[in-house]
C-alpha cells in the first residue's frame, strides 16, 4: 500500500483535493432518474416552479461527487475502510453547469486501541461550487493504516 499513511496526517491541516467536477444538466436527470427520480431533479418545468426554482442535483448524487474526489489521484491517504458521515449538510443547491472543488481538513486522529497497524481519523470535507460558496460539507471518519515497519 502507497499513500498518506495515519503518521503523515496532521491536525488542522486544510488542503484542496486536485481538480474541479462540472455538473451537467444531463448529468443531474440522468442520476435522477435512476436514484431520486423526484420532479425537481428531473423535469425542468417542475424544478422552476418548485423552492429550487430550477434543476437541482440530489443529495445521493451531490455526495458520489464528493467520493469520485476521494478516490482519485496520486498519494492518497492509505484509507483501510470508512466508518461514518456525519453531519451531513447541503448548504446550497447544485444545478447544471456549477464547477465544484473539494477541501478536506483533519479534525482529529488517534492511534487504534485494539491494532497496532491503524488508526482513526476524522475529517471535513466541503464540496465549493465556482462562486467559491459551500455547497455540501460532511464529516468523515476513516481507518488508515500506519506506515508499514
Amino acid at each position: 500500500m502507497n499513500g498518506i499513511y495515519f503518521e503523515d496526517i496532521e491536525v488542522g491541516r486544510k488542503v484542496a483535493e486536485p481538480g474541479t467536477y462540472e455538473v451537467t444538466r444531463d448529468e443531474i436527470i440522468e442520476f435522477a432518474r435512476r436514484w431520486d427520480p423526484r420532479p425537481f431533479h428531473i423535469d425542468e418545468d417542475a424544478a422552476a416552479a418548485s423552492i429550487f426554482g430550477g434543476l437541482a442535483a440530489c443529495s445521493a448524487h451531490i455526495f458520489s461527487i464528493l467520493s469520485w474526489f476521494a478516490s482519485r489521484g496520486q498519494g492518497r491517504t492509505a484509507t483501510l475502510a470508512a466508518l461514518g458521515f456525519d453531519q451531513m449538510c447541503m448548504h446550497r443547491a447544485v444545478r447544471p453547469g456549477d464547477t465544484l472543488s473539494c477541501d478536506i481538513q483533519c479534525l482529529e486522529k488517534r492511534e487504534s486501541r485494539s491494532k497496532a497497524d491503524r488508526g482513526i481519523v476524522r475529517y471535513r470535507r466541503s464540496l465549493t461550487n465556482q462562486h467559491n460558496e459551500v455547497v455540501f460539507s460532511v464529516i468523515v471518519t476513516i481507518l488508515v493504516a500506519r506506515r508499514p515497519f
